[in-house]
């Protein structure tokens, strides 16, 4: 396509020619991922994953682009190669530190804000690839008995060869916006191993769950369109903003960031669509009678789960999915002795390395330290929930619990939104800061108010 056609069609949707130029480089990964399901040989398949994902970089970036994710992929394989047995965590500083220089240079957050992109978007979900890679494949000397049920069925006990592994970094686009998987999981569909194997259940067929997940990115996409031009992120510092009232500035902040939600549930519904239609998004069979196909393995937003969060602790769970299972089994696991239980300390270190990973803008930082407290509060109520059950107070503070969720959540996602510390701290204090000082006064009631544990079976308490 010549370039006035795309300007012209950059115009009539009113985004910018890269940002177009990436859309439908974006979108091409569905075809692309279909067509992958007929090569014919192991070998082939990982062939095309990797010159297919490297094709779509380069039209959608730029020739620099490739350059940027081979440094990292090239550098986290020579450590697997050389030093195994700390191959996981030299990966992890290499990749990530990589990205962190990357972040500073293009400063991609206000490409963003401006209607621009660039590649380091997609190096953010290789650069997690990388780390799960090597840090599966330093497990592989672990003995068994010592790790985690996810580090046994990830762990990797031979070298993944230089092409499988590139393969895997970039399949078919899906490094555009993930989902992050692991490479066991994608060795055995590239090569029809385990749930791939055919068996006499049949072959799953991925058309009606690609229909589904391409109905609900049109749909949030449309209602994205229809919503943004009355809930601007640029109204935050626009006097009339502080000419409001307390409400209406609350108000403002919700259905802002309720706004911007759908535009990222449609691009992982896109990502999921393309990751389904290969058949890698396939994760098995129903237990019930018939059985039934599951394809959540691309799963990266459950929408209602997020709008309609009873807890602010549930939000991971629906919320960038496999991205909070990475972190969760890459990070926070990791950072719990044996014996002990998870604190605070982990919690936040782990929301640390989720804003160091999006980008060093405050926004982010602030947002999610702020996670940290959110999260910190939520599970103070639920311990009260879990003292009133049966009870009246258990009702009120289920309701206490959602509107806790609703007013914090929407109060720091301004933060994750407008990025600069200005603009952050000028929309926090507008509402007084109410998101913050809420959690805090709750953390430091569950340090005051504490209810007597549940009693729980001898069975459970063995376990």
């Amino acid at each position: 396509m010549e370039l006035p056609e795309m300007e012209s069609m950059a115009t009539a949707i009113g985004v910018s020619v890269p940002v177009l130029r990436f859309l439908l480089c974006f979108v091409a990964t569905i075809p692309v991922s279909f067509f992958h399901r007929f090569v014919p040989t192991s070998t082939g398949r990982h062939l095309y994953a990797a010159v297919m994902g490297g094709v779509l970089s380069y039209l959608s970036f730029g020739f620099s682009s490739n350059l940027h994710f081979f440094v990292p992929m090239l550098l986290g394989y020579a450590s697997m190669v050389i030093y195994r047995p700390y191959c996981g965590i030299i990966t992890f500083f290499i990749a990530f530190g990589y990205l962190i220089g990357c972040h500073v240079y293009y400063m991609s957050g206000d490409a963003w804000k401006e209607g621009g992109i660039d590649a380091t978007g997609a190096l953010m979900v290789v650069t997690l690839k990388i780390i799960s890679c090597a840090i599966n494949y330093q497990d592989g000397l672990l003995k068994e008995e010592d790790l985690r049920e996810a580090q046994k069925k990830n762990r990797l006990l031979k070298l993944p060869s230089l092409l499988e592994y590139f393969g895997y970094c970039l399949c078919c686009g899906s490094h555009f916006a993930g989902p992050v998987y692991e490479m066991k999981d994608y060795l055995d569909w590239t090569e029809r191993n385990g749930i791939w194997k055919s068996s006499e259940k049949g072959h799953p067929s991925p058309l009606g769950a690609t229909l589904r997940s391409l109905l609900q990115a049109a749909f949030c996409m449309g209602l994205y369109l229809y919503l943004v031009p009355f809930y601007p992120l640029s109204r935050f510092s626009d006097p009339l903003y502080q000419e409001w009232g307390f409400f209406k500035r609350l108000s403002y902040q919700y259905m802002a960031c309720f706004t911007a939600r759908w535009k990222y549930y449609f691009i992982w519904s896109i990502s999921e669509s393309a990751v389904i239609i290969s058949g890698l998004g396939f994760s098995g069979w129903t237990d019930s009678s018939p059985s039934k196909q599951r394809w959540d393995r691309a799963k990266n937003v459950d929408v209602l789960g997020v709008e309609l969060a009873k807890s602010s602790v549930q939000l991971p769970l629906v919320w960038n999915i496999q991205v909070s299972t990475w972190l969760r089994h890459y990070v926070y696991e990791r950072l719990v002795q044996n014996g002990k239980k998870a604190g605070f300390f982990q919690l936040l270190a782990t929301q640390t390395i989720s804003a160091v990973w999006h980008g060093l803008y405050p926004g982010y930082i602030i947002f999610f330290v702020q996670s940290a407290l959110m999260i910190a509060g939520s599970r103070v109520i639920y311990r009260w929930q879990q003292a009133t059950k049966g009870t009246m107070f258990e009702k009120i503070l289920t309701l206490m619990s959602f509107a806790y969720t609703l007013l914090i959540l929407n109060y720091s996602a301004v933060g994750f939104m407008v990025l600069s510390l200005h603009e952050t701290l000028t929309s926090y204090g507008s509402v007084y800061y109410v998101g913050t000082v809420i959690p805090i006064v709750l953390i430091l009631l569950g340090k005051v108010i504490k209810p007597a544990r549940p009693a729980r079976s001898k069975a459970r308490k063995e376990e």
